[in-house]
């Protein structure tokens, strides 16, 4: 059980490494609310933690490369989790189906989806489609789930992302802005209930 007064922690990334990514500028937003909103909440560029495609040989001949170490070691210390995701073809990226499967890998005699045990975690999206990249969302929903996190059912589908952000980074929508907030505010309570336990 966790000290009552410790912030949530959340830890906040996109499945995307392009720099202009409106998903990356959504994740970062979403921080920096989860912040405001009294979590301690922790931005991290999937860039800067590259990895080869999984591969079952590559992982028996070398172990675990030291960017998946690093990232175990980032989800072992936040409960919580905020991911933008984009879409692809209709489907989740390669980047983030390949972090998790590397992630989710056994390590030193512990199943790798031990990791993923009593963390829960919210969805977003933004595309320039009409969309906004919701059929990721609900690939997404199904592959957290399977690995043992907990989905929160709010989820933000950002459309016509082109036009969606300022210069700031802020939403330009009104109606997005509370949606979001209001996700960022459910994800710090359900997180704070499950350091309780």
């Amino acid at each position: 059980m966790s000290d009552p007064t410790t912030p949530a922690r959340i830890l906040v990334f996109a499945g995307s490494t392009r720099e202009a990514s409106f998903n990356k500028r959504l994740a970062r937003l979403a921080a920096r609310r989860l912040d405001t909103l009294g979590a301690k909440a922790t931005f991290i560029d999937l860039r800067d933690y590259p990895l080869p495609i999984y591969e079952g040989d590559l992982e028996a001949e070398h172990g675990l490369p030291e960017n998946t170490l690093a990232l175990r070691k980032l989800l072992a210390e936040h409960r919580g989790l905020l991911i933008a995701s984009p879409e692809y073809n209709g489907f989740i990226t390669p980047l983030i189906k390949n972090t998790i499967d590397w992630i989710s890998r056994p390590h030193e005699g512990e199943s790798g989806l031990k990791l993923f045990e009593g963390r829960v975690a919210a969805l977003l999206s933004a595309s320039p489609g009409a969309l906004g990249g919701i059929r990721s969302l609900a690939l997404m929903r199904q592959l957290l789930s399977n690995i043992g996190v907990t989905v929160l059912p709010n989820q933000l589908a950002v459309a016509k992302a082109g036009d969606a952000f300022d210069n700031h980074g802020t939403l330009t929508d009104k109606t997005h802005q509370l949606k979001l907030d209001a996700i960022c505010q459910r994800l710090i309570e359900t997180t704070r209930l499950f350091d309780r336990e």
